[in-house]
Parts: structure tokens; C-alpha cells; sequence
């Protein structure tokens, strides 16, 4: 499983996504995977939960929503190792009052760098999925500019 996602990661630079989202159900090894990955590349993963909340806590809800773009895009300088960025835990980006679009912070990353990210919704056909229709967070994304990597028990799943 790490080899193909390595084998992937290696692949980004020919390809004009540079952005790869683990995805699978909560509990599947999404987390795992991220940690195994980033001791063999020596990086350290952004936890978008902790260092993006911690970043955040102190200001109020309207400067919330005018910094967190721009403080992520600073966590993503720090936590990048040579030209990989590993992030975790992004459910935060998709709290309403912040303002975010997700997928489009993730694609915007990636721009500059290799981004491998966990996303904690599901794909199925062609189609990106956060929370159920009709959460408030609800998000709905058709596949486009990502290399989807699921996160299977048999051990393979990369798709574009």
C-alpha cells in the first residue's frame, strides 16, 4: 500500500495535479497510512485541526474568516518537507463560519508543491462527498484536478 502511494507521490511532478486525497470511510487507516508515509519521507504532517485551531482560537469569527486561508498557506510553508506536504484532519476547513472552500485551499497548496491530504468524506462516482445532504457542511465536488487514492483493504485504489 505505501509503495503505491509512494509510486504515486513520485508521479505528481509529470502530472498537472499535484494533489492526492486519501480517501475512504472514518476508521479506515487514512491517518495511518499518512504517519507510515511521513516517516519514509521524513516529513511532518500539518494537522489542519490542531495547528490551523490553535492559529485561530484567539481571534474573533470575522477575523477568523479573513485569516484562516492565509494562516494555512503558512502552516503548509512550515510543515513542507523538499517539495511534499502531508495534511490531516481537515474537517475544520469545512466549518461555515470560516469562510473555505476545501478542495480548492487543497488544489491551491498544491500549486507550488506535492500535497497528499486525507479527505474525511467519500468518493463514488466521479464525485467527492463531505457530511450527508443536508448538514450544514455538506460539500459536494466532482472529481477534477486530484489524484483520488482509496484506501482499500485488498491494498490498491488509485484513481484520477
Amino acid at each position: 500500500m505505501i509503495e503505491e502511494l509512494e509510486h504515486a507521490i513520485d508521479e505528481l511532478g509529470a502530472l498537472h495535479s499535484r494533489l492526492i486525497l486519501l480517501v475512504d470511510p472514518p476508521q479506515s487507516g487514512k491517518t495511518s497510512i499518512l504517519r507510515s508515509l511521513s516517516e519514509r519521507k521524513t516529513a511532518t504532517p500539518l494537522n489542519v485541526g490542531a495547528d490551523l485551531g490553535r492559529c485561530i482560537a484567539g481571534l474573533s469569527h470575522s477575523q477568523r474568516a479573513l485569516s484562516a486561508s492565509g494562516l494555512l498557506r503558512e502552516l503548509a510553508d512550515q510543515h513542507t518537507s523538499g517539495e511534499l506536504l502531508l495534511v490531516d484532519n481537515i474537517e475544520l476547513l469545512f466549518d461555515r463560519s470560516l469562510k473555505l472552500d476545501p478542495l480548492t485551499l487543497l488544489k491551491q497548496l498544491s500549486r507550488v508543491r506535492r500535497v497528499v491530504a486525507t479527505w474525511p468524506g467519500e468518493q463514488s462516482g466521479g464525485r467527492l462527498k463531505y457530511a450527508e445532504m443536508g448538514h450544514p457542511e455538506y460539500q459536494d465536488y466532482v472529481v477534477d484536478g486530484v489524484t483520488v487514492f482509496q484506501i482499500q483493504r485488498t491494498g490498491k485504489g488509485k484513481e484520477q
